[in-house]
């Protein structure tokens, strides 16, 4: 089984987009690919439940049949952070749920991308932490790095405290979510230098474009 976590040096720096892309990728290499995202806030009520926009891109760029309930086992309405989003809504966040959701995902792919909350340091309750998850499904992390004003220490921060916390970082995409930031090249290529670990590609700043489109930019993470 393949798997991969991805984290992000904030929220809002498109890990959702490089979630699906990479989900495209592993299937455009013969995998059979899902994506997970355990905990998902801000989600709307539909005849189906509660929906989440994120997780409903990861069910539509992986393996079709698979129920949004593995997919995404914790649907919060409120758009605020897990801990606070969950006791509003009167939900116990339960690791051992998002764990049973994951197994149910292993019997049916053999790659799974695990789209995580935040930054790294934000947790998903009171009791668990993200890296509690990715312990417990051993997995690598591939870091998303939105390039704005202020990137550079966001990712070098996020980078050792991924490895701190004994988790190896296999790679990082820069993520054009700033189409005004001029200096982005130039922090690309300061990235470049510092960060540890090699860039997996570049997205560029196109709103609404495919996770297939995304894909051929990217490298596979799950080919080693």
């Amino acid at each position: 089984m393949n798997a991969i976590y991805i984290t992000g040096t904030d929220t809002e720096v498109g890990k959702t987009v490089a979630s699906t892309a990479l989900v495209a990728r592993a299937r455009f290499d013969g995998r059979r690919c899902a994506g997970f995202k355990p905990v998902a806030s801000g989600c709307e009520l539909t005849p189906d439940g509660w929906r989440n926009a994120d997780a409903l891109a990861l069910q539509a760029a992986g393996e079709p049949d698979i129920a949004y309930d593995d997919i995404n086992p914790y649907a919060l309405p409120l758009p605020q952070a897990p801990e606070i989003a969950a006791r509003e809504a009167g939900v116990t966040l339960q690791l051992d749920v998002m764990l049973a959701a994951a197994r149910r995902l292993r019997h049916q792919v053999d790659a799974l991308v695990v789209e995580g909350v935040g930054g790294w340091d934000a947790p998903f309750a009171e009791d668990i932490e993200q890296r509690d998850l990715v312990r417990a499904l051993d997995l690598p992390v591939v870091l998303v790095v939105g390039l704005r004003l202020g990137c550079i220490n966001h990712a070098r921060l996020t980078e050792r405290a991924v490895k701190a916390d004994g988790f190896r970082l296999i790679g990082w995409i820069g993520n054009h979510v700033d189409p005004a930031f001029s200096a982005a090249e130039d922090n690309l290529v300061i990235l470049e230098r510092y960060m540890d670990v090699p860039c997996l590609g570049r997205i560029p700043h196109v709103p609404g474009q495919r996770p297939e489109d995304v894909a051929r930019l990217l490298r596979n993470p799950f080919a080693g």
